[in-house]
């Protein structure tokens, strides 16, 4: 599926900002086998200062942007064109959990893909216990480690409640699983939790969602959205699978990757500091119009 993809971010700042650094993860990612990335662009209005590009330690696109002069508004636009590929379905060749930890002390890859980074708490995936002892009882009857992940997708589904309002982009996984409500953000985290707990290595993965319109309806522009999912190591046969609890769906062509990492705070799409004064407004928008 071929996809052109377009982000809108726009801060607003009343006092004016006299500098600012920011991060950006916002380019989609090429991803063999799965996605390529045709071309892709990010401008920023005022124009920056300063700006660098570079691949992170997980591979994503990360732009650096400065500006040393004030400003009291900026702009940052995406966009991209983008193959999303269609993957055959896999059969579950993935071992047991046992033979899951065996594969991982047998493993010597220390790049950014190795699952070896995937096994340990982060900073937005502490151990819970909670998280923990769910996994452990949703999982209990699944013969192989796919079909553990499977299960666990599903099962987080059907606990927890899609809720804008329920947390912010800081809420702990914990209170979100306690509350049984939550974005994307807070799925994905509970379930990479849940899988590590289990011994399986798991990430987040960053990224934009096509979103249909109800039949009849026409596609708002702007309304499509960026969204976080779970890759998940299934062993050395069948390697990485991403999942979507938020929709329950093993993920397919209407995700397109920007980023890969351990927890949101890898691959947050902004990061900045600001020198600024008085109140700050934000607003954003994202359109992934198929091009077949």
């Amino acid at each position: 599926m071929l996809y052109d993809i377009k982000l809108r971010i726009t801060y607003e700042v009343g006092g004016g900002a006299a500098s600012g650094r920011t991060v950006l993860r916002v380019l989609p990612r090429d991803v063999a086998g799965v996605q390529r990335v045709f071309q892709s662009h990010l401008t920023a209005d005022p124009a920056p200062d300063e700006r660098h590009q570079r691949l992170d330690f997980f591979g994503n696109p990360t732009i650096n942007i400065d500006h040393q002069e004030s400003w009291t508004e900026l702009a940052i636009v995406m966009e991209a064109r983008v193959e999303r590929l269609h993957r055959q379905r896999q059969f579950d060749f993935s071992p047991t959990l046992p033979e899951m930890y065996q594969q991982i002390l047998a493993c010597r890859d220390l790049g950014g893909d190795s699952p070896l980074h995937f096994t340990v708490p982060s900073s937005r995936t502490p151990t819970v216990a909670s998280i923990a002892d769910f996994a452990s009882d949703s999982t209990r009857q699944a013969a192989h480690t796919f079909d553990a992940v499977h299960v666990l997708n599903r099962a987080i589904f059907e606990r927890m409640t899609f809720d804008s309002d329920a947390t912010n982009v800081n809420t702990p996984a914990a209170e979100a699983f306690a509350h049984a409500r939550g974005v994307c953000q807070d799925f994905t985290h509970i379930m990479i939790i849940g899988l590590r707990s289990l011994g399986i290595p798991a990430g987040y993965v960053s990224g934009y969602l096509r979103t249909i319109p109800p039949a009849g309806k026409p596609r708002l522009e702007g309304a499509d959205a960026m969204h976080a999912w779970v890759r998940a190591w299934c062993g050395a046969e069948v390697g990485w699978v991403e999942f979507d609890p938020t929709n329950n769906v093993i993920v397919g062509v209407d995700h397109i990757v920007a980023g890969y990492g351990r927890d949101y705070a890898d691959v947050s799409p902004v990061r900045g500091v600001l020198r600024t004064a008085g109140d700050q407004e934000t607003d954003q928008s994202v359109d992934v119009i198929p091009l077949e």
